[in-house]
């Protein structure tokens, strides 16, 4: 009867410790710490991380990629989500935008790598030609992985100019070594 009344402590904890009500309703707005492509002409290389939703940004955070090509109006994003693999897509997806920035589900995200300029300029078409090969765009694991923190270290071992040092907390991002 102890162990059942734990677990139910530790159930109830966790559930009123969650940042957010749900993640339909949770912020995805901009951060406003992304170079803006209207003002930033250069190219532009950013890595984030932001909390994991609910109680699991305790323990480890969800990265993504953007990139700017020189003059471009909006970014590249470039992140691995696993709920696109249960509705029968691609973990890995590829979109457009202004506000590569946004929150994660309320976590607002920290960038974990910028470039901007030449460098950047010279290493996008590696990163887009590393995201065409990346060996798990259709699977997700939560642990050990692969899942949206093995991406970009996978992506950081294919450009090493990059120089990529992911957050400790990047759980699953040991998982890119297996290829």
């Amino acid at each position: 009867m102890t162990k059942y009344i734990g677990l139910l402590l530790i159930s109830v904890l966790l559930s009123a410790c969650s940042t957010n009500d749900s993640w339909r309703t949770a912020s995805r707005e901009s951060a406003g710490i992304a170079p803006a492509p209207e003002t930033e002409k250069e190219a532009v290389i950013e890595f984030y991380a932001a909390d994991a939703y609910s109680w699991r940004g305790w323990f480890a955070v969800h990265t993504w990629v953007a990139t700017k090509e020189k003059n471009a109006t909006e970014y590249t994003v470039y992140e691995v989500v696993g709920w696109r693999v249960n509705r029968g897509l691609p973990a890995l997806s590829e979109y457009k935008t202004a506000t590569p920035d946004r929150y994660w589900f309320g976590a607002k995200p920290e960038k974990i790598l910028s470039i901007i300029g030449p460098k950047a300029d010279a290493l996008i078409p590696k990163i887009s030609e590393a995201v065409k090969h990346y060996p798990w765009a259709n699977e997700y694991t939560v642990f050990p992985g692969p899942n949206s923190n093995t991406f970009p270290t996978w992506i950081g071992q294919q450009v090493p100019e990059l120089d990529l040092d992911m957050p400790f907390n990047a759980i699953g991002s040991g998982y890119a070594n297996k290829k």
